[in-house]
């Protein structure tokens, strides 16, 4: 069987980011990142709270490296003219496009996997054995959280005609506004909305409120993680869920369970539906970056 013709862009890229000192650097970054039991998380999860450990590795950190080892792919290549060599090959410019996604993500999953080894090592010894299904399931989760990151870098990448305007988009837009403060940010546009406050101690029973959250990448795929460990229904890191819904407890993060107490769930927030958030970040920034990378001037 033939291999698909992006498949040694894909190789390239992947063996680029293995010789990269990064991402060699990223892995044991993330297993300090992701270290950090409470009592309280102890209390709730047991031996699972090293699956916590999973999801904390893959918050903040792990999508700031991600998009500093992706967000050169195909400005680089454009600038330095090498872009046009690559479609002198028999390459199409989608070909070059799904190249790169996969052949970093592949590259960019390499520390995270380690991290997360380390991490269950770690955890196994301390706290003892814990779900070997929860665990896989999170860290799948991240592994597709990863190639949505890459997706969307990629994507940027693809469309703009400076490092600069890519550093922008990217590190300004995606990963300040939308992984870093969309939680403030997204109240706010709610609070504008309808007039309500938004108060994370005390937030509204309002589904609206927790869809506008849920709209970040980073928050939905803390949504099915938390769903995963079986913490609460939030896109808060779970030792804050645990916080929210521990007896005696409080903590300024938004948590469907503890809002809705008693009421009725509405059905679009439900935590699988985060998964459906992550697909689309993984395919519509990128779809439309082809769209527009197919019919545009390399120059």
């Amino acid at each position: 069987m033939a291999l698909p013709r992006w498949f040694p862009i894909a190789r390239k890229e992947a063996v680029t980011l293995f010789k990269s000192k990064a991402i060699w650097i990223l892995a044991p970054l993330l297993v300090v990142w992701g270290y950090g039991p409470t009592y309280e998380s102890w209390d709730v999860l047991g031996p699972n709270v090293t699956v916590g450990f999973v999801q904390a590795a893959g918050s903040v950190l792990l999508p700031l490296g991600v998009l500093l080892l992706t967000y050169r792919s195909i400005i680089q290549e454009r600038t330095s003219g090498s872009l046009k060599f690559l479609l002198g090959l028999p390459l199409t410019r989608t070909d070059i496009l799904v190249g790169k996604v996969c052949g970093r993500s592949v590259g960019a999953v390499v520390p995270f996997a380690l991290s997360t080894v380390v991490l269950g090592i770690i955890g196994g010894v301390k706290f003892g054995l814990f779900s070997p299904l929860r665990f896989i399931g999170v860290f799948l989760v991240t592994v597709l959280y990863i190639v949505v990151l890459v997706s969307v870098a990629t994507a940027a990448s693809a469309v703009t005609t400076s490092e600069v305007r890519v550093t922008a988009v990217l590190f300004g837009v995606f990963f300040l506004i939308l992984t870093l403060l969309w939680r403030f940010i997204g109240a706010s546009i709610y609070s504008a909305v309808t007039g309500t406050a938004a108060n994370p101690f005390d937030p509204p029973a309002d589904g609206l409120l927790f869809a506008i959250l849920r709209i970040s990448p980073g928050r939905a795929y803390r949504t099915v993680t938390n769903w995963i460990l079986g913490v609460g229904n939030s896109g808060g890191q779970y030792t804050s869920v645990i916080d929210v819904m521990y007896p005696g407890l409080s903590t300024n993060e938004y948590v469907v369970d503890a809002a809705f107490s008693g009421q009725p769930v509405p059905v679009y927030l439900h935590e699988s539906l985060g998964l459906v958030v992550l697909l689309l970040w993984g395919i519509v920034p990128l779809a439309l970056a082809g769209y527009r990378f197919n019919r545009g001037d390399l120059a």
